[in-house]
């Protein structure tokens, strides 16, 4: 679909905090962090930010590419 001018991505998010995670266990979700380089789980904001910057034009030229915003963890 490229020659049409459309463009084909994803946001594959990491841990992220929600009020669904909010219910795991303190324990549970701190360990996770620990998985994380970041050592934080990403806020709603950060998953939003990366839909609007594919969105628009600064990303005219990305296109076919799985982008991960989970802090680093599936490095």
């Amino acid at each position: 679909m490229g020659p049409k001018g459309i463009r084909a991505n994803a946001i594959a998010p990491g841990f992220i905090e929600t009020a669904m995670t909010a219910q795991l266990p303190d324990a549970v979700r701190e360990e996770w962090k620990k998985k994380i380089p970041l050592r934080r789980g990403g806020q709603v904001e950060d998953i939003a930010n990366t839909a609007v910057y594919l969105a628009s034009d600064l990303s005219s030229y990305v296109s076919g590419q799985v982008i991960q915003v989970d802090g680093g963890m599936n490095m």
